[in-house]
């Protein structure tokens, strides 16, 4: 697993390890039961605090992303796909709301957004 670490980026650290991380899992690069490399391990890795990693960890344990195992470590939980399903609800959302914005900006209505998304869709 490869995980960089942006130091310019305005996003807390423990919040870049923690969406890399969820990413793999939700592409499937991370697979059910995979081990996560240890707390400290990732840390020296990446040379920060036990802490920041472990909040990431702890974040991702809540959203059910990854599960521990006392005196083992931390695995990747099997895939929930209504969790899945409901980031991905969101993530189409924040992109329509963005479309909105722009189409609004220029002069485009509902009707001309649909028309262009049924001209999309034939072309794939």
């Amino acid at each position: 697993m490869n995980i960089l670490i942006n130091n310019k980026s305005g996003q807390p650290i423990y919040e870049q390890i923690y969406t890399q991380i969820k990413a793999n899992i939700i592409n499937g690069t991370l697979k059910e039961d995979e081990a996560l490399p240890s707390i400290r391990n990732l840390a020296k890795d990446l040379h920060i605090s036990v802490i920041t990693t472990k909040r990431a960890y702890d974040e991702l344990e809540h959203e059910g992303f990854v599960y521990t195992v006392a005196g083992k470590g931390c695995f990747v939980a099997a895939k929930n796909t209504e969790l899945l399903r409901e980031e991905n609800l969101k993530k189409i959302e924040e992109h329509m709301q963005q479309i909105s914005a722009l189409a609004a900006s220029c002069g485009l209505g509902r009707k001309d957004i649909v028309e262009m998304f049924g001209i999309i869709s034939e072309e794939e």
